[in-house]
């Protein structure tokens, strides 16, 4: 009985640990600046639509890697964008909002234009 109690204690708090976790993960536009933000760069990671917020990674022409977080995953393939539409290396243009906090290269993206096409992942917000 003893033993019973505390696995279902054990599942208890691994569950809320993941929902924190995952919670935390999950941010909104506050850590974000208000200005327009564009970037030009090589797709360094493909899109990934784990988590959520779709993730894509580029590198600048300096050489410096930008994380770029996309909108969750159904907004974002409803925009078309989905994990192995744009290939790594291809050339890319985006539009968001860049972190408020200079040390990090993060954007939160609202468009990521490749080959003549546009995905505004948040188009609501253009």
């Amino acid at each position: 009985m003893q033993s019973k109690l505390v696995a279902g204690l054990s599942a208890a708090i691994v569950g809320l640990s993941l929902a924190a976790t995952n919670a935390l993960a999950h941010h909104g536009w506050a850590g974000q600046g208000t200005e327009d933000f564009t970037l030009k760069g090589t797709v360094e990671k493909g899109v990934s639509l784990s988590g959520p917020h779709a993730t894509m990674q580029i590198k600048d022409e300096k050489g410096q890697v930008w994380d770029l977080t996309l909108a969750p995953p159904p907004r974002t393939k409803a925009a078309g964008l989905e994990e192995g539409v744009i290939p790594v290396g291809a050339e890319v243009t985006i539009l968001g909002k860049r972190n408020l906090d200079m040390k990090k290269f993060e954007v939160k993206t609202e468009r990521v234009t490749w080959n003549g096409r546009n995905f505004d992942v948040y188009p609501d917000r253009l």
